[in-house]
């Protein structure tokens, strides 16, 4: 009993002493409901490249890593009960994959100070830096995704659109309606008609929506769905013979997830991609070595190379080198959220420091500043071959129409400072 009671003593104690030191990059994933099929692979890739970071690296900067999963079901409470349950483990940054959860999250981690960084989502006119000081969503943003999408039509159509009819199909949610003001913008610059075509949540039935399509007869269908929408999208396409090459979907709308339920009928859909696809990088032999054979991938570990799991890779990778940045800013490898912050603020992705990494062309080159929380605004065209069951970038990096965007972002962003009471900054 005397032996029971030092060690529970001891163990006491050494509860009560000081943590040992790590930098924690909270995932709020969603591994269930009718988002989880998309979600597991984001989250796989998010973990995986960090538990690299410490079998290979010893961690960022000789500091170990941990990423505490916490379950939101792609539920915007959820999500919010996930930000407070996990804020008081000294977090450097959160990435909520959620446009509802962004948004209820914005308010809180200005006020919190901790960065938020909503990759491809959330709010778009966050990359006005000026005014949103915490949050970012480099490399780029849903209303870059609207105008690359058109930018690549009028590329295909000899630089006109004029009197065609373009079909938005989209997640009846924050998230879906996120492009709609920028494609109205566009619609008035190049002459095309835009119909709105809504889809309520979860998005499995869709017939009255195919219906509308196959009886309006738009020249291009855009779509901005999420889970099991883009299935049941893809597959009521199909059964109107909708030409699937003219079907083009958002970075959020092109996974396998999305395209292996609907067989041959998907063959040539497009999609946006913010990053390139497959396993063919130097990464790849380091994550087999050092996470999957030793037998410490995430979940089943049978995501690799899949869109999603790199684009879980991709945030990951974004974080540990803005975590290195601001450890090289502030001169501590301990770095605190504050800290973390001004390392995303300060982050420079160049070639090489992408091919130095192991994943040479993966994604945009960019630079954050003060003033640009946005990055790039680039992305790529890729397609489904359904023979193959593989995914080929059509295009180099397409920009979006600055012309357009950045009025937008600038009046979205001062509606929100006089909402809230932000002071713009970087003067």
């Amino acid at each position: 009993m005397k032996l029971k009671l030092t060690a529970l003593a001891l163990s006491a104690l050494m509860a009560a002493g000081p943590a040992m030191a790590e930098l924690v990059f909270p995932s709020l994933s969603y591994r269930t409901g009718p988002y989880g099929a998309n979600g597991i692979p984001f989250a796989d890739g998010y973990a995986d490249y960090f538990t690299l970071l410490n079998e290979r690296d010893g961690g960022i900067g000789g500091v170990m890593t941990r990423v505490p999963e916490c379950e939101t079901a792609y539920n915007t409470e959820k999500g919010v009960e996930c930000y407070e349950a996990t804020k008081g483990d000294n977090p450097l940054i959160y990435q909520p994959l959620s446009t509802g959860i962004t948004y209820q999250l914005i308010p809180k981690v200005s006020a919190d100070g901790f960065p938020l960084h909503t990759m491809g989502y959330g709010r778009t006119s966050a990359a006005n830096g000026k005014i949103f000081e915490w949050v970012f969503n480099y490399p780029a943003n849903y209303w870059d995704g609207a105008s690359i999408a058109i930018n690549y039509l009028l590329d295909e159509n000899g630089g006109s659109l004029e009197g065609k009819k373009i079909a938005l199909v989209y997640h009846n949610s924050a998230y879906g309606k996120e492009p709609i003001r920028t494609l109205q913008e566009l619609a008035a610059k190049h002459g095309y008609e835009l119909l709105e075509i809504p889809v309520d949540h979860p998005g499995q039935e869709q017939k009255s929506q195919w219906l509308q399509i196959r009886q309006q007869r738009p020249d291009f269908v855009l779509m901005w769905g999420w889970g099991v929408m883009n299935q049941v999208a893809i597959q009521e396409a199909a059964n109107i013979r909708f030409p699937m090459e003219n079907f083009i979907g958002v970075w959020w709308s092109g996974s396998e997830n999305d395209v292996i339920p609907a067989g041959a009928g998907a063959d040539g859909y497009k999609s946006l991609n913010m990053h390139n696809i497959g396993t063919d990088f130097p990464l790849y032999d380091d994550l087999k070595t050092h996470v999957y054979d030793a037998g410490m991938a995430a979940g089943a570990g049978d995501q690799m190379g899949t869109v999603l799991y790199n684009r879980g890779i991709y945030a990951a990778m974004l974080a540990a080198e803005a975590a290195k940045t601001a450890q090289e800013i502030h001169g501590t490898a301990q770095i605190n959220a504050a800290q973390m912050r001004d390392g995303m603020e300060a982050l420079e992705i160049t070639e090489e420091k992408m091919a130095a990494l192991g994943m040479p062309n993966f994604g945009p080159a960019f630079s954050v500043t003060c003033e640009n929380h946005g990055g790039s605004g680039r992305a790529k065209i890729q397609q489904w071959d359904a023979d193959t069951q593989t995914w080929t970038i059509l295009t180099d990096w397409i920009d979006s129409d600055r012309s357009v965007i950045d009025p937008l972002i600038a009046a979205d962003s001062a509606a929100y400072a006089a909402e809230a009471g932000v002071e713009e900054r970087c003067n």
